[in-house]
């Protein structure tokens, strides 16, 4: 005689055919557990470099002559960056804003691996906040190149952070229908996120390149 607790056991059985054979057709980087993996660790690495920063420029203020971490050379200098207007855009030094976004990023990330299902407006709010955390890093990253022509190596760790992030917190956005799109569009975007991410790193490396190009052929006077 079966016993009471059979139709529960067959309707979580259910449940979980359903389940993976929903995973099944869903690029493997947007669903749950792989794309909170990516969540943590762009946003860990990213929030760490942004605490670095903060912890640099506190010393700066402290003492104006202070020798950031990677101050390495003309080029390469935390420090003289810090010293420049665009690295307090809105008032105050821009490392404030990744300390409190990538701890969204670092909490959405640990909520999805508890099982939590954010509501659509999350996902259009956290998109908006990564969209325009991406096109900023885009603007900071030409000053640093054209206007400014130093790097900064901690800064280099969160544009490298954020190219991922944005790719596939959109290209999961589209997948999941959060953001409308054809069926065809959204299955050749899931099936191209690090296709899109490593071109993406080549178009920044060879942009860094073009505009150094007198450092590394050694025709800059140093």
């Amino acid at each position: 005689m079966p016993s009471p607790a059979s139709p529960n056991l067959a309707n979580n059985d259910a449940r979980s055919l359903q389940k993976n054979a929903a995973d099944a057709v869903v690029p493997r980087m947007v669903r749950d557990r792989p794309f909170a993996w990516l969540l943590l660790a762009t946003g860990a690495i990213a929030w760490l470099a942004s605490g670095a920063l903060v912890l640099e420029k506190l010393q700066v203020l402290i003492d104006p002559n202070h020798v950031t971490a990677c101050d390495l050379n003309p080029w390469v200098s935390c420090g003289s960056v810090m010293k420049t207007w665009q690295s307090s855009l809105f008032g105050f030094p821009n490392m404030f804003i990744g300390i409190v976004a990538f701890a969204v990023i670092i909490t959405t990330a640990m909520a999805i691996f508890a099982g939590a299902k954010f509501a659509r407006w999350y996902w259009i709010g956290l998109q908006a906040g990564v969209t325009l955390g991406f096109i900023f890093i885009v603007w900071l990253w030409s000053q640093a190149l054209y206007a400014i022509h130093i790097l900064c190596p901690f800064c280099m760790v969160v544009w490298a952070c954020m190219i991922p992030l944005f790719v596939f917190v959109t290209i999961r956005n589209v997948v999941h229908g959060v953001i409308p799109a054809p069926a065809r569009l959204a299955k050749i975007l899931g099936e191209s996120g690090w296709i899109i991410s490593a071109l993406l790193y080549v178009a920044v490396i060879a942009s860094i390149f073009f505009a150094f190009i007198n450092v590394f052929i050694g025709t800059s006077g140093y």
